[in-house]
Parts: C-alpha cells; sequence; structure tokens
C-alpha cells in the first residue's frame, strides 16, 4: 500500500505500524514526533496503531539554525556517530564546567575511568552529571597488565551494560606508554568474550594490524604522551597506517593540545580524536572544546579534498602570458 512521508509518496507493507515505519526507516524515536492525518500521536500509541492506505505522515525532529554541518557519518562497532570527537571525563574543575565543555564539543561519546567505590563516605553518582543521550565509553586506565584490564573491562560491562570497551594497558609510569603486548593479549581475550575493544596503543603499523586481526573494531594510536599537549609527533606513521589500513577506523588518542594539532591529525586521515586534557586544561574549556570542533571538522574536509602537492620551489599560480614586459 501507499502512504505519504514527509510529502513524498512511500510503498509500504500492509499492516505496518508506526512503530514498526519507524524502525524501518532507521530513526531514533527519542526526539521525534509524528502527526498522522493532521493529529499527533503520541509515542505510547505507535505500537498499536496500523498505518492505512494514503495516511499522510509528517515526522519531525529539531536541527539547529546556521551553516550546515559536516554531516558524513563514522562507525564504531555497529554505532553510528556524527561528531569524530570523543571527549574525557577527566580534570575538569567543576561538572558545570565539564557539562559545557561537552555541550559545546558536539561529541556524541564520553570515556570514563573504572575505579573502586569509597567505602569511607557516600559516592555521588558520576554519572548523573552525563548527559543522558551521550554514548559512554568506559576505559581501563590506571591498568598495567592483561589480567587487570580484562577485569576492570568485566565489571565495567556489568556496571553500566555496554560491550563498550577502551582498552589501555600502561607499560611505563613516568610516560604512560602503553604495553603493546600487554594490550595484544587482553584485546584476543575480551573480543573473545563479545566485548567491542578500542585498544590505545603506539603508533606501530604492525601491532594495529595485530589488533585489528585479534578483532578490534577500530585502533586508537597516540599521537603523543597521554596529558603532553605535544601534538602528533610522529606524523609519517599515522599517515603510513592510514595508507597501509585504508578500511580500519583509527581514532588518535592522546598528545593532542590545541586545535591545530587535532586538525594536522585529520588532515593525515585519523577518523577520529580522542581528548581530555586539551579541553579540561585549558583556561575556558567550552571555548577549546567548540575549537577542537571545528579544527576536526576542518581537518576531515581538507583529508577529503586532498591537499596540494608540496614543491620545493616556488609554481605560480597567474598565468605567465600576455605579461607586460
Amino acid at each position: 500500500m501507499q502512504i505519504t512521508i514527509n510529502g513524498e509518496r512511500r510503498d509500504v507493507p500492509a499492516g505496518l505500524t508506526l512503530e514498526g515505519l519507524i524502525q524501518e526507516l532507521s530513526l531514533a524515536p527519542e526526539r521525534l514526533a509524528v502527526e498522522r492525518n493532521r493529529e499527533v500521536v503520541r509515542r505510547t500509541e505507535w505500537p498499536r496503531i496500523s498505518l492505512e492506505e494514503n495516511d499522510q505522515l509528517e515526522i519531525i525532529h529539531f536541527v539547529g539554525g546556521g551553516e550546515k554541518q559536516l554531516t558524513e557519518k563514522f562507525e564504531i562497532g555497529g554505532r553510528v556517530f556524527s561528531s569524530r570527537l570523543i571527549v574525557g571525563t577527566g580534570k575538569y574543575r567543576s561538572y558545570e564546567e565539564m557539562k559545557a565543555a561537552h555541550r559545546a564539543s558536539g561529541a556524541e561519546m564520553v570515556t570514563v575511568a573504572v575505579r573502586r567505590v569509597p567505602l569511607d563516605r557516600s559516592a555521588e553518582s558520576f554519572l548523573d552529571h552525563l548527559d543522558p543521550a551521550l554514548t559512554i565509553l568506559p576505559n581501563t586506565a590506571g591498568c598495567y597488565d592483561a589480567e587487570t584490564a580484562i577485569r576492570t573491562a568485566r565489571l565495567a560491562r556489568e556496571a553500566l551494560q555496554t560491550d563498550l570497551i577502551k582498552l589501555e594497558v600502561i607499560g611505563d609510569q613516568t610516560t604512560l606508554f602503553p604495553d603493546n603486548e600487554q594490550t595484544l593479549e587482553a584485546a584476543r581475550v575480551l573480543v573473545k568474550e563479545g566485548f567491542i575493544v578500542l585498544p590505545y596503543f603506539t603508533d606501530d603499523l604492525i601491532m594495529a594490524k595485530k589488533l585489528l586481526d585479534a578483532g578490534c573494531p577500530a585502533v586508537m594510536p597516540l599521537a603523543a604522551p597521554i596529558g603532553s599537549g605535544l601534538g602528533v609527533q610522529n606524523p609519517a606513521n599515522l599517515r603510513i597506517m592510514r595508507e597501509q589500513l585504508p578500511d580500519a577506523t583509527i581514532i588518535v588518542d592522546a598528545g593532542v593540545g590545541t586545535a591545530s594539532d587535532a586538525a594536522i591529525a585529520m588532515e593525515l586521515g585519523a577518523d577520529a580524536i580522542l581528548m581530555n586534557t586539551a579541553i579540561a586544561e585549558a583556561h575556558d574549556a567550552a571555548q577549546m572544546a567548540t575549537a577542537m570542533r571545528l579544527a576536526i571538522e576542518a581537518g576531515r574536509l581538507a583529508y577529503l579534498a586532498g591537499r596540494m602537492p608540496k614543491r620545493l620551489y616556488a609554481n605560480a599560480s597567474s598565468p605567465l602570458t600576455g605579461v607586460i614586459r
């Protein structure tokens, strides 16, 4: 049978419910409103309403004003995101500052650390200060061997009911460089247990291949030591990784200090960037979050556009014919 959706005629199966239509259109129901034949339909009624021939539907959501944003999306473990910026939750001076920065960043995913509950005082739930619409990515920060990281990941899954895990196994306390071998060992175990593993590791192409072969849906090479703000220290490594792994999801993690660092990482072909300290330790966290969002969009567009080749000598941009002599 045929119905009209937002002014367009569509063929749909007979007996399809309104809820079924929303699912068929792959729309997230949480922020939608539906009008059927000029009557608003409450969300609780969607499962009970069967569509009929020539129904007129209007399905709306909310958009911001201003210029159109970069709409290209990327996927992690079956989850689709519009924002290519993933942010952390530590080091902020207050929860209000953190929330303002998160809003300004446009991020749809945030990382949280897994820690023991303090038994000597009542623990305020940190999660109460996060926007419920955000995807939470627990991490195993602070783990120094595969066994501890695996145990931490299992606890995180039970607490948050999520299979997502950012896998960190630290190998050195001074530099916080990852232990790649322990990371790979933990990744293999966690993937077999059904986790969606996002591993933090050094910018090593061979290790990236091993982690992908182990079943990780994305890899997270560092740009520089965690919290250093040094920016991309080995651009050639990231560029090679992108060229050699064209179909892999590469998320630069750690070391970004300011917007230009983020733009460079994206220009090198990163699919996304995870950062915390660069935003949280800025004098104005929300303003830096905005800068990072724009830098990531600019860097991604520049990568897709393809930069001009570098030349040793000048190459005139104006035509040389017809010059007055």
